[in-house]
């Protein structure tokens, strides 16, 4: 008797739950339906992709030959020649009250030659000393021309304050860039307002000239870069010939617009 009372009390409430369970799926079934975006006959004349159509062998072989790419353009980059030189000049000083105007002078420059920074780092005596302070420098640059003179650049002096942080050792200093170099070399005459006024006895002040180049082996590799872009440019352009502009997609309409971007692209 109880098994036929709890029989008759579990057929309803499976009947319900499978009900229940067939509306969930039909609902399913409708939004699913809905979502889908209907393939018109435009559809099936899209350009194709090969990405797309590549087996899961093609899609890992892709992906492979990108990260050795990358890793073979980071290796160059790490072991390739730098781009950066430097020339270090140090100033030797017994007190503060020695600082008088500083005259630098920039190693000669050619045309591979592309930007300067001169920057420096005060050392103190007392090496346990937490220091901050605005400082206050004056930099004129001359510019060398071929017949030995020295004009104005910009026909200016410049006004600075910079920062002076000091915790066991002072942090370095940016006096002066340069963003073009017109000249084969420069004069850089620096002189500081406020380190006289400092309670420290400053041990000796090192400027340093950065110079930004670009070497003739860069120039080779920008050459086959750009040589490579046009090769690919050529081959899209190529594979899309016998489809018409209204018949591409999404991503074939951008490839057009990024690669003569990507080849117009200067990353110097």
């Amino acid at each position: 008797g109880m098994e036929a009372d709890f029989a008759a009390f579990g057929s309803p409430l499976c009947g319900e739950v499978k009900r229940f369970c067939r509306r969930v799926r039909e609902t399913y079934r409708e939004i699913q339906k809905d979502l889908t975006p209907y393939k018109d006959d435009r559809y099936y004349r899209l350009a194709p992709m090969r990405l797309y159509t590549l087996s899961k062998r093609h899609f890992v072989l892709v992906f492979v030959v990108f990260f050795i790419c990358f890793g073979l353009t980071v290796f160059i980059g790490i072991a390739g020649p730098n781009v950066i030189e430097t020339s270090v000049a140090r100033t030797d000083l017994n007190n503060s009250l020695k600082l008088k105007p500083f005259n630098l002078s920039s190693p000669p420059l050619s045309t591979y030659n592309q930007q300067l920074w001169l920057t420096c780092v005060v050392e103190l005596d007392q090496h346990d000393v937490s220091l901050k302070k605005n400082v206050t420098m004056t930099v004129k640059v001359l510019g060398v021309v071929k017949d030995g003179s020295t004009p104005y650049v910009n026909n200016q002096v410049h006004n600075r304050t910079r920062l002076l942080s000091c915790a066991q050792k002072c942090s370095e200093i940016i006096v002066a860039h340069l963003g073009y170099l017109n000249y084969t070399q420069y004069n850089i005459f620096v002189s500081f307002e406020d380190l006289n006024k400092l309670t420290y006895t400053i041990q000796n002040i090192t400027f340093t000239v950065s110079i930004k180049v670009y070497t003739s082996k860069r120039s080779l590799f920008n050459g086959v870069e750009v040589c490579f872009k046009c090769n690919k440019k050529c081959l899209f352009a190529h594979s899309l010939r016998k489809f018409s502009m209204r018949d591409w997609g999404i991503e074939q309409k951008w490839m057009s617009i990024l690669l003569p971007l990507l080849l117009l692209y200067n990353g110097t």
